[in-house]
């Protein structure tokens, strides 16, 4: 169920062939500094699946997995942005780009880190996007 203050967010790749809807509420975004995270720019908002929708273009995505293969790195086969994708940490959830909503002032976001590059230890670890009851 999401958050008393969560609102709806709209958002897509670059070229506009995938769209989606995302409830949720910007106070869990994560930074996480691993290697394909770093190098996408990926800022993660992890939600439910029922708090995403997929709007369009389901034909138009690829899908890029690599290390142990739980993580679907999804992203539009046409700009190759990477919108969302299926975490390793979560693969019951949707992880959001927060650079992909329409209209987010990214400035006034202060995301939680996320030490990736140390990803067993880190998952081991309290996350930033669990509560501290998971």
């Amino acid at each position: 169920m999401p958050d008393a203050m969560a609102r709806t967010y709209e958002g897509g790749c670059h070229c506009g062939r995938v769209r989606f809807r995302v409830t949720a509420e910007l106070s869990g975004v994560t930074e996480c500094n691993c290697s394909i995270c770093t190098k996408k720019g990926f800022l993660h908002l992890i939600v439910p699946p029922e708090a995403f929708e997929l709007v369009s273009g389901k034909d138009a995505l690829a899908t890029y997995r690599f290390g142990t293969g739980a993580a679907q790195h999804t992203f539009c086969a046409t700009c190759g942005i990477h919108a969302f994708y299926v975490p390793r940490s979560d693969p019951d959830k949707i992880d959001v780009n927060v650079r992909c909503l329409d209209g987010v002032d990214l400035a006034a976001i202060k995301p939680h880190l996320f030490d990736g590059k140390n990803w067993e230890h880190a998952i081991a670890e309290r996350v930033p996007w669990r509560s501290h009851d998971d």
